[in-house]
């Protein structure tokens, strides 16, 4: 394997190579150095803080135009890369580019779509290249700096995207936090404040009961329990028929149940949904009604938090949409004061950005320790990683878990590391043992095909909503196999195969959730 990684010494900047890091182990045990010390992650991107960036803050509500604006200067650019936190939205963008005569790449976790001549990037953040140079990027949703599991990669294209301008969308809440991240950069930060486009109104009075839902309301639960549910239970009045979002529908699912909510020609006029609906979908929402401002975080049951909501609500009036006033309330009457102050309220200010090591700092900690077990290098890692206060370590369970799987396995640390960042649900019993069988043939054979593990041909039309959660999983566990292929193609070669029965299982899904509306009328 052969990388480089830039590492800050007392003797000054230090560049490393593979083929130097095995003579590397005695000079960090004699020289006063600590691959722990996180404190200055500026210094990682060499090829970023070679430029003197000229960085845009475009912050403001949901609808207020921000990210519009920063398109437009992407567009006009003569190269550029979008970073968006989603599938969604890094389709969306590529779409735009194109349809704009502008040749745009699509890359994701699970696609690559290259145009000839192109020198336009739409991808997911985590895929962001800090090795190329631009002459404009786009950061989407930049608050998800703060975000527990998935802001390092914020922070990481934050500081180490090298383009002449870069633009930063998100919540005004970001703004401290990353003037005082990039007062080190020596870049040239400027803020542009935006405001909504169209009036949002909190209604003083709840819904109360669901025969008082009407065409282009959005309901939004926490839980796919409910959902269905809620779905039910508006069907069965006879007045109308509801698409469902939520997180664990296939992205391309996603996308076809809100078209349909979208064309006004459908009669799949309302839509019920989670949290999902706060980005990634264009949807013409005339009232968002939330059925409880209370959700589950995989810890514990607690309340929405001011941005939640503001980010929720600020959905409904999309400016140019048939709903130009978006209005928003509850289904019950004890939630309205909550909603009310916080849309009223100011999110707080972000106070600390995501950080997570390298694969490159992991690799050196490992041989110092003498161990090619990842959790322990991890563990170990994190515990004794020293930070400044503006940033925090990632949340790393997922990575553990998944880590104390192949630490059984005959595995090279960087297929390990492959494994454990790779997009897999362990709390999915279906998509863990996908992983786990996905690892184990690699470890034993050095190839992975799809067969082994799938029968193709043996999808079939779904009848319960038992088979619909256990198709969304197998859908989890095709997405793992295409996503895996594009990092280990040799040892993945059915990428093909396992897109085509991912499309399959998007069909099928899509006709249920159609067929189970129609089934109620």
């Amino acid at each position: 394997m052969f990388f480089s990684v830039f590492l800050k010494t007392k003797l000054g900047p230090l560049l490393l190579f593979g083929s130097s890091i095995r003579c590397l182990s005695s000079y960090l045990n004699t020289a006063k150095f600590d691959l722990t010390d996180l404190t200055c992650p500026h210094t990682w991107y060499s090829n970023a803080r070679r430029k003197k960036r000229n960085v845009f803050l475009h912050v403001g509500p949901t609808n207020s135009g921000k990210t519009y604006t920063a398109l437009k200067q992407l567009e006009a650019s003569s190269s550029g890369v979008y970073c968006g936190p989603l599938r969604l939205l890094a389709w969306e963008v590529a779409q735009r580019l194109n349809k704009a005569n502008v040749p745009c790449n699509l890359i994701t976790g699970q696609e690559r779509d290259e145009i000839d001549g192109a020198k336009h990037t739409s991808l997911t953040v985590e895929i962001a290249d800090v090795t190329s140079e631009y002459q404009c990027a786009v950061i989407d949703e930049i608050q998800m700096v703060g975000c527990k599991s998935r802001g390092f990669a914020f922070t990481r294209a934050l500081l180490g995207i090298a383009s002449d301008e870069l633009h930063v969308c998100g919540d005004p809440a970001a703004v401290p936090l990353i003037q005082r991240i990039l007062e080190v950069t020596g870049d040239v930060v400027k803020v542009q404040y935006y405001h909504r486009l169209s009036p949002l109104i909190p209604l003083n009075h709840p819904l109360g009961s669901s025969s008082n839902i009407k065409t282009g309301d959005c309901i939004v639960t926490f839980s796919r329990r409910e959902i269905f549910k809620l779905k039910k239970k508006i069907e069965k009045e006879g007045k109308h028929l509801c698409s469902v979002v939520y997180g664990s529908l296939p992205p391309e699912t996603r996308t076809k149940q809100a078209t349909m909510f979208n064309d006004e020609s459908s009669e799949f006029d309302v839509l019920v949904a989670s949290d999902a609906i706060g980005m990634g979908l264009n949807l013409n929402i005339s009232r968002i009604i939330f059925s409880t401002l209370k959700k589950f975080d995989g810890v514990s049951t607690r309340e929405l938090t001011i941005p939640e909501i503001k980010q929720i609500a600020g959905r409904a009036g999309r400016y140019g949409s048939k709903f130009p006033v978006g209005e928003v309330t509850c289904l019950d009457a004890e939630d309205l004061p909550l909603l009310h102050s916080s849309l009223e309220s100011s999110s707080p200010d972000l106070k600390r950005a995501g950080l997570f090591p390298t694969f490159d700092l992991l690799s050196l900690y490992s041989r110092l320790q003498s161990t090619n077990n990842f959790h322990p290098i991890l563990e170990q890692f994190l515990e004794k990683a020293k930070l400044s206060p503006d940033y925090f370590i990632a949340d790393c369970k997922h990575i553990l878990k998944v880590a104390a799987v192949v630490d059984e396995l005959p595995l090279g640390l960087q297929e390990k590391y492959i494994f454990c960042i790779s997009p897999v649900d362990m709390d999915d019993d279906i998509s863990a043992q996908g992983l786990i069988q996905f690892a184990e043939n690699y470890a034993k054979k050095g190839i992975v095909r799809l067969k082994e593990i799938f029968t193709p041909g043996t999808l079939e039309t779904l009848k319960t909503q038992v088979a619909l959660k256990e198709l969304e999983s197998v859908h989890k566990v095709l997405d793992l196999y295409v996503w895996l292929s594009f990092r280990m193609e040799e040892s993945f070669p059915d990428r093909e195969l396992a897109s085509s029965q991912k499309e399959i299982c998007s069909l099928l899904i899509e006709e249920f959730l159609e067929r189970l509306g129609w089934r109620m009328r």
